[in-house]
């Protein structure tokens, strides 16, 4: 199945300009869209979303047709949620540079917890405080799944990519020379046909 709907899920900033230059460049023939987490940067505050699951129901609430799930960092874990609560509905995966909810020990990650905080004190600390084990459901999520991965990365080494590839039922890994957490936004000319390519396989 197709997509119909392209949902771009920022990180634990909700920075929706992120995806902007990787949206403006895909050719893929479907409706775009940036989910804006409530609470975060202009976004107001949503008394019913007080927490990661609240953030996990404003995402499913946006699938209503055949949607691919586009997700920066922490979002991967908002879609893979999203997927296994609606895989009738979810027609792939892209996600870049996220733990996917497995044990990253020993995988070399720098800890970003601090320093976001730090430097983000008027955001909500859901992203940071989230921690589970999504592991033993990867096995769940057939969708083709495009993992972008960068090779000088601190916060999510390859490590993790190949880890979750190997997780995934149907995964391929995909890494960027040079490419640092920010990579779909730095690198979004190089990773647009990618992602247009995996896209197109239904």
């Amino acid at each position: 199945m197709l997509p119909s709907t392209l949902l771009f899920l920022p990180g634990a900033s909700g920075d929706t300009a992120f995806w902007h230059p990787l949206a403006d460049r895909l050719t893929t023939q479907a409706d775009r869209a940036v989910v804006g987490y409530p609470g975060f940067g202009a976004q107001p505050a949503d008394p019913a979303v007080d927490g990661f699951e609240g953030l996990v129901r404003v995402v499913t609430s946006r699938i209503d047709r055949p949607t691919a799930l586009i997700a920066q960092s922490m979002g991967g874990l908002l879609a893979i949620r999203a997927a296994l609560a609606k895989p009738e509905l979810v027609t792939h995966l892209v996600l870049s540079v996220t733990s996917g909810g497995i044990d990253t020990t020993g995988m070399g990650v720098q800890d970003w917890r601090e320093g976001f905080v730090k430097n983000n004190p008027s955001l909500p600390d859901w992203f940071v405080s989230f921690k589970a084990d999504l592991s033993h459901e990867l096995g769940r999520i057939t969708q083709p799944v495009l993992l972008l991965w960068g090779d000088a990365d601190p916060f999510s080494p390859v490590a993790v990519g190949r880890r979750l590839a190997a997780l995934l039922p149907d995964a391929t890994l995909h890494v960027v020379a040079g490419g640092q957490h920010d990579l779909a936004k730095v690198h979004a000319a190089e990773i647009a046909p990618l992602v247009d390519a995996h896209l197109a396989h239904g």
